[in-house]
């Protein structure tokens, strides 16, 4: 396993077990990782390095931005994706949030059918769906509803980034 990939897998397993537990990913953790991967792309490779994990951040602020926007995910969740943007680059970040979003989504139905709810977090899922299609969006609508189920994301941003490393490593 490369070296770089020790602290990414370290600082993944603190927040999806902090996501866990709390339900936030703390600042403490995802900030001093960005700047950490910022600096060593920057300090190995050089300009090239640098725009390179600064591109990796950006997959992940435009992937995300819009979701954190609609409130369907919280801002730890975007900073967690971009401080592993910044290690990983754009294109294994790429591979990353695809990956993420699959385990999401099982994560996401798994967990609202323990809890009773899948049938209703459809429903809203497919109305929100229904209103974008057909009216541009209810600018009111967000994905975060009272009494909504929050599921915490830091488990399935873990899993679509140790896919992402064994996916580079076959």
């Amino acid at each position: 396993m490369p070296s770089h990939w020790w602290p990414i897998l370290v600082v993944v397993l603190i927040a999806a077990a902090w996501d866990i537990h709390s339900r936030r990913i703390p600042n403490w953790l995802v900030v001093p990782f960005l700047a950490a991967g910022l600096a060593l792309a920057g300090m190995g490779k050089g300009l090239p390095g640098l725009g390179s994990s600064l591109a990796g951040v950006a997959v992940a602020a435009i992937a995300l931005g819009p979701l954190c926007w609609l409130r369907g995910m919280g801002m730890g969740d975007l900073k967690l994706c971009a401080a592993i943007g910044a290690w990983i680059g754009p294109s294994q970040m790429l591979l990353a949030l695809v990956m993420t979003g699959i385990a999401g989504g099982v994560l996401a139905a798994g967990y609202a059918l323990y809890h009773g709810v899948l049938g209703r977090s459809l429903d809203g899922a497919g109305g929100l769906i229904e209103s974008f299609w057909k009216r541009g969006g209810d600018r009111r609508k967000t994905l975060d509803q009272p009494g909504g189920l929050a599921v915490p994301y830091a488990p399935a941003i873990a899993i679509g980034t140790i896919f992402a490393f064994l996916a580079r490593q076959s």
